[in-house]
């Protein structure tokens, strides 16, 4: 289905050097923010008390921080959870402190302000816990772009895998850069939206390499950049199709679906952008730089002196 149709190739190719430059730059920016200042991991990660309280009517959640920040826990993360009426609060690890203890304090200083405040639910994750969930989260993030190098290097070949991982890794790099440079808390949600980002846009890049292979076999006489071009062009119309449509449910989730759900859809708005732009502008100026040719495909035509000889 195409809502349009775009009749001449757009030159992408000859913007290629600038496009990989900044995507170099900006992959940097991410590296060096991640270095120098780090992930704010949140209580998944680093091991905490998690407690879900209920309230009669609508909560306060300003004057829930402020009644928790008298009793010292001014670093707690406080949002609704599901409803206006249920309130999510996370308290990161204090030493010496139990997690029943503390839900102990928490809910009495609540109940002193609003004495219909009720204990749903309290959950405890210790730093051993912690630090195995970072540990299988970085396993989990190498296995899957090893199994999307294998994937494309048997489906086209080894330079379409190389170009598609590397364009791949820049997305999720320059999602972990935004969480480190504004110090969004990371989360497990956030993580499985990285994770599906790698996927997302793994599937834009099959696309557009799909056409190239095909162009290759049926423009015999095109220039490589021209046959790449015209690739692009051609799965234009999908690409703006399916990301809009993508893009339209992730901005509800991100505007409609409170704190529990924005910095997953977050991660995700930000993957999206950048799989569009990576797939386009850094995976096929990357294919002609490990110069992908006609031969990577077809098994070039004998002359009639090679057939004679034996």
């Amino acid at each position: 289905m195409e809502f349009f149709k775009i009749k001449r190739d757009i030159p992408f190719m000859s913007y290629g050097r600038y496009t990989t430059t900044i995507s170099l730059v900006t992959f940097l920016l991410a590296v060096f923010f991640l270095s120098t200042k780090g992930l704010n991991f949140g209580v998944d990660f680093t091991g905490g008390t998690v407690m879900e309280v209920h309230y009669a009517q609508p909560a306060d959640l300003n004057r829930v921080r402020d009644e928790l920040g008298n009793i010292g826990l001014k670093e707690a993360l406080v949002q609704n959870f599901g409803s206006s009426h249920d309130v999510l609060i996370q308290v990161p690890l204090k030493q010496n402190t139990s997690g029943a203890k503390l839900s102990e304090n928490v809910l009495g200083t609540l109940r002193e302000a609003d004495a219909s405040v009720e204990m749903r639910r309290v959950e405890f994750v210790g730093p051993q816990v912690g630090k195995d969930l970072v540990e299988n989260g970085a396993m989990a993030l190498l296995l899957v772009s090893l199994g999307i190098v294998g994937y494309l290097w048997m489906r086209f070949e080894w330079k379409f895998g190389l170009a598609a991982i590397i364009a791949n890794l820049h997305d999720v790099v320059i999602i972990l850069g935004f969480f480190s440079f504004f110090q969004w808390e990371f989360s497990l949600s956030v993580l499985a939206a990285v994770l599906a980002v790698l996927g997302y846009s793994v599937n834009e890049s099959v696309v557009v390499f799909d056409r190239i292979r095909e162009n290759f076999r049926k423009m015999r006489k095109t220039e490589v950049h021209e046959i790449i071009d015209n690739a692009i062009t051609r799965t234009m119309s999908r690409t703006i199709i399916t990301h809009a449509c993508t893009q339209m449910m992730v901005t509800a989730m991100l505007f409609l679906g409170g704190e529990t759900l924005h910095y997953f859809a977050l991660a995700l708005t930000i993957g999206i952008l950048f799989s569009i732009y990576s797939s386009v502008l850094v995976a096929s100026p990357l294919l002609m730089m490990f110069g992908v040719s006609r031969e990577d495909f077809i098994k070039p035509e004998k002359t009639e002196a090679e057939e004679v000889l034996p």
